[in-house]
């Protein structure tokens, strides 16, 4: 920044910022999408913000101004200093049994720069794997009632995070992020993923119609859409503490009014998500880069495999 008492020393310097920013390009964030300008001089964006016009094949941005974040777009190292600088810390809630990939995986590509404490959810503690901790990192477990369906898993842990968050979260982390474990970290998933509320393109809808998103079509169930603007997967969504703790109950009530009501939504607590989603909208997309299902395909879009789901449970939970 240049103070006005060296501007009037060096009028020089005070003609050529004033060039610079005359000769800023204005650059629409995504495809088809009426969104803020940023500016951008000479293909570098200008204040370090996010490179929307970095990725003209997909859209980067939202019709509410959330940015929707792929390879290419940011500065790994710059969301590190900042996050470091802010003093960023991430809480990582996963319900586990022995599932030793994933943890593994997370200490080598998830948050690396931050400190991150991972919250095991099982019911069986014993079963959690020892690992071996990065400094700043740290595991608890967390025991849990026992299930005998997974979709009463699934919709139970909105209850079991907002407990958490409450008792323990807040007073240690600034963001929550909420994973399924039966995924493998893969590369790199950082900073540049946080933000306020953070949801995840679902990697078998980004390229459908709206008409083909598997929305709860009954009008009974708190779920209950009629359309919406993307289709999330509940497999990662995320934000701040505060955040994270709205959401949580919110879809904890939605659930529980639907047992009353003997309703189940259509996906559980993936429906519930994206009902809470198009109330309220996240401030932050993350591509399907960030879960990705290789039995998917090639597709030109996926520059970089962040998190892989793993497909073969998927079809048998998309059909159980």
């Amino acid at each position: 920044k240049i103070e006005t008492s060296s501007l009037l020393r060096k009028p020089q310097i005070h003609f050529i910022t004033l060039l610079l920013l005359v000769n800023c390009i204005p650059i629409k964030r995504g495809i088809n999408s009426p969104c803020t300008i940023s500016f951008f001089f000479f293909g570098i964006n200008f204040n370090f913000l996010l490179c929307f016009r970095s990725r003209n094949d997909v859209q980067t941005c939202t019709s509410w101004n959330a940015p929707i974040i792929w390879e290419g777009m940011f500065n790994p190292s710059h969301y590190d200093q900042i996050h470091r600088n802010k003093g960023s810390s991430v809480a990582l809630t996963v319900f586990a049994v022995g599932r030793l990939a994933f943890l593994n995986s997370s200490e080598q590509h998830f948050m690396s720069s931050l400190p991150v404490t991972y919250y095991v959810f099982t019911d069986s503690p014993e079963l959690v794997p020892n690992i071996n901790l990065a400094p700043n990192r740290h595991l608890k477990v967390i025991e849990v009632e026992r299930h005998t369906r997974w979709q009463d898993i699934s919709m139970m842990r909105m209850k079991a995070i907002s407990d958490v968050i409450e008792s323990d979260i807040r007073h240690h982390a600034t963001h929550v992020f909420c994973f399924d474990v039966d995924q493998v970290f893969t590369g790199r998933f950082g900073p540049e993923a946080l933000g306020d509320s953070v949801a995840l393109l679902h990697a078998h809808y980004y390229h459908l119609p709206r008409m083909l998103f598997t929305y709860d079509r009954n009008p009974k169930s708190k779920a209950f859409m009629k359309t919406g603007d993307f289709y999330y997967h509940a497999a990662v969504f995320g934000g701040s503490w505060k955040s994270m703790k709205a959401l949580t109950e919110a879809c904890y009530r939605s659930i529980i009014a639907d047992k009353e009501n003997e309703v189940e939504a259509l996906w559980h607590d993936e429906s519930h998500l994206n009902r809470y989603f198009w109330l309220h909208k996240p401030s932050r997309v993350l591509s399907p880069e960030y879960c990705w299902d290789t039995s998917i395909g090639y597709r030109s879009d996926i520059q970089v495999y962040r998190l892989l789901w793993a497909s073969k449970d998927y079809y048998n939970l998309r059909t159980s």
